[in-house]
């Protein structure tokens, strides 16, 4: 079982992962993201650390996600809190020229080896709360990130998913309570285990 979730900055997919991990029994599989040198002052200067940010990541994302080629190694299952396909949403607009040439040379190489996930949750709210959880949970280099950015980076995760070819679960994560709701973590839990086909979902949400 690989079950894969994405949406923009602060929309609530780390959160869900654990969760869902929890309530599955599998491993919960967290991109490394402080751990990116270049991120701090990317958000500052975007054109001059664009490249340097998405190359770090492209590699770390690699190198976190192979292993799910060789299922044995994680025989219970995974649920990730991103998908490898982010990468390239992200260089797209961070990228251009010949460094988003180069960039999508390496990324055209890597991507083939990463196994398509079971299932994948795309997590979608309002600007106004991505914001707002993003102040909330307080991360410095965060702080000054610009909402035109996310807009636009929201736009792009909407276009990738229009034509995403995999098992896919749009939810409108400002509906849902799953960080405090028992009855919100049980229902979303209940619906992972349908679409997985695992067992049938035993009531639809109100």
């Amino acid at each position: 079982m690989y079950v894969a979730i994405e949406g923009v900055i602060g929309v609530g997919k780390t959160t869900l992962t654990r969760l869902l991990a929890e309530r599955l029994g599998v491993q919960p599989l967290l991109e490394v993201v402080e751990e990116n040198p270049f991120l701090p002052v990317f958000y500052e200067d975007p054109v001059r650390y664009g490249f340097k940010v998405q190359v770090f990541f492209l590699l770390s994302r690699y190198k976190q996600l192979l292993p799910l080629a060789q299922p044995d190694l994680f025989s219970r299952g995974v649920v990730a809190d991103y998908l490898f396909d982010k990468d390239a949403i992200f260089a797209a607009m961070n990228l251009s020229g010949d460094e988003w040439a180069l960039y999508s040379d390496l990324y055209s190489h890597l991507s083939p080896r990463i196994p398509a996930p079971d299932l994948t949750i795309y997590l979608r709210a309002p600007l106004g709360v991505i914001l707002e959880r993003i102040r909330q949970r307080g991360r410095s280099f965060e702080a000054n990130i610009d909402p035109g950015y996310l807009e636009r980076l929201g736009q792009a995760y909407d276009h990738h998913f229009a034509t995403y070819a995999n098992p896919l679960w749009v939810v409108e994560a400002d509906q849902l309570d799953y960080a405090n709701d028992p009855a919100d973590q049980d229902w979303i839990t209940r619906e992972v285990h349908k679409r997985l086909g695992l067992v049938a979902a035993e009531q639809s949400r109100p």
